[in-house]
């Protein structure tokens, strides 16, 4: 028999907090809607989990493994079983330095205390639940964000001081467009909570696709994830439901179409809220034929594996030195045009600080025959489908349990482009990713093999 329960709690910060997520820090003068970190508490009498899906940029290890030690003392969920993921929309709080983007060190701190509060009360009041899981699909909303250019346009890497075969978001010269380079995981992966009595208290979904982030600067939003969750609330007709997006393989993924990019509403906040309640109907129009599971067991894998930072040669991270050495970074203004080089340069330098190995912590639930997988950096949608081969009910939830910055595949660091600059958002080895999903396939197949 299955056992957990669902809860939520308000963690929007106050104004004048700082915004990460972008090259430059911004702070906070509007609140549009607020932020949630919402919880899943399961059990089956012998194995405990807990999910959270939090909205925020990005959390790292140094944040988090304090906090699951908190909460494995406070409820007895012990570390490994419990995934706490980032949306990683773009307009939240920061609790983690990113480019030029700083900590609010008192948000961090009261985050702390909201999300250890979280996990006590979502293990109150527990009941039977049973879940079932779904997919649909949503091809619409996703478009690849790397472009390969004509030769006429020439995408400088500020790093390496070469050329890149592939351009990130290249605005202002979509006439320069061949083709984007990948084609994104269509799918949006569910799966549903009901208790005892029929009645739904969660949904936990998941789709590739990053921030929407059609909003000022200085605003504070949960984007498309909190869009959805409204609007799935609302078509279930639920008071009682805690419903979360979270997010997928979507490290090359957006929807600023640069191809076809007159096809979504132009004012503050309305394509998030097209996109996040599109998905929704999509989700709803398919519950009634989903395949409830009442008697589900819980299995955890969870593995913490090496792996190395990429080097730099010794003349470029001189280079870097003496950039950052005659540049007044309380001058860095986020339209300048040497922005990039001036970021990067301080990036290499910081980097020296970063241990040359790390642990990297892979995850894998497996509940009745769903499995979901925990990956703690931004992962491309190759990755995501390649662990899906391994199973028709396997989803990533990516910005789980750290924050390690991009991992692409290895061939993407031949055609360079953003995702690929070395920084402190992006600085494992380049085949780190075959390393990690190694892992991963390794676990589904271990957990597929255990099923009842």
């Amino acid at each position: 028999m299955l056992y957990g329960n669902t809860d939520q709690i308000d963690i929007t910060p106050s104004l004048g907090t700082l915004i990460n997520g972008e090259f430059t820090t911004r702070y906070a003068n509007k609140i549009a809607d607020p932020l949630f970190a919402k919880a899943i508490y399961m059990h089956d009498g012998k194995t405990k989990l807990l999910i959270m899906v939090v909205d925020i940029c990005v959390m790292k290890r140094d944040f988090l493994d304090s906090l699951k030690a908190g909460i494995e003392q406070s409820i007895g969920v012990p570390a490994s079983n419990q995934l706490i993921s980032s949306t990683h929309a773009h307009s939240t709080g920061s609790i983690a330095d990113l480019l030029m983007g700083h900590i609010d060190l008192a948000y961090r701190n009261q985050l702390a205390e909201k999300l250890l509060k979280l996990a006590t009360l979502v293990v109150q009041k527990e009941q039977k639940i049973k879940i079932a899981f779904g997919k649909v699909l949503k091809p619409d909303h996703l478009t690849s964000r790397r472009y390969r250019m004509k030769d006429s346009y020439q995408p400088r890497n500020p790093v390496l001081k070469t050329v890149d075969a592939v351009k990130t978001n290249p605005f202002g010269y979509e006439s320069e467009i061949i083709e984007p380079t990948s084609i994104p995981d269509p799918e949006v992966c569910f799966i549903g909570i009901k208790n005892g009595s029929d009645e739904w208290i969660g949904l936990l979904a998941n789709y590739g696709l990053h921030y929407v982030g059609d909003c000022e600067r200085g605003t504070i939003t949960a984007d498309y994830f909190g869009y959805f969750s409204n609007k799935i609330a609302s078509l279930l007709n639920s008071n009682r439901i805690v419903s979360m997006m979270s997010n997928g393989t979507s490290g090359e993924v957006n929807i600023w179409d640069f191809i076809d990019g007159d096809r979504y509403p132009k004012n503050y906040h309305e394509k998030s809220k097209y996109i996040g309640e599109d998905i929704a109907e999509a989700v709803f129009n398919s519950i009634d034929g989903l395949s409830w599971e009442t008697e589900a067991d819980l299995e955890v894998l969870y593995q913490e594996i090496s792996l190395n930072k990429r080097l730099i040669s010794p003349d470029l991270l001189k280079e870097s030195y003496a950039i950052l050495a005659k540049t007044d970074y309380e001058a860095v203004a986020y339209t300048d045009k040497d922005l990039y080089e001036k970021v990067y340069a301080r990036e290499q330098v910081l980097l020296e600080s970063i241990p040359q190995q790390i642990f990297f912590p892979v995850q894998c639930f497996r509940i009745g025959k769903v499995l979901l997988g925990g990956l703690g950096g931004e992962f491309f949608s190759a990755s995501g489908k390649a662990l899906k081969q391994e199973s028709d009910f396997y989803f990533s939830i990516c910005l789980a349990n750290d924050y390690v910055g991009y991992v692409p595949p290895a061939n993407e660091f031949i055609n360079g482009g953003y995702e690929t600059w070395r920084c402190r958002s992006s600085f494992l080895e380049e085949n780190a990713e075959e390393k990690v999903i190694a892992c991963m396939l390794s676990m589904i197949k271990k957990l597929k093999s255990n099923e009842r």
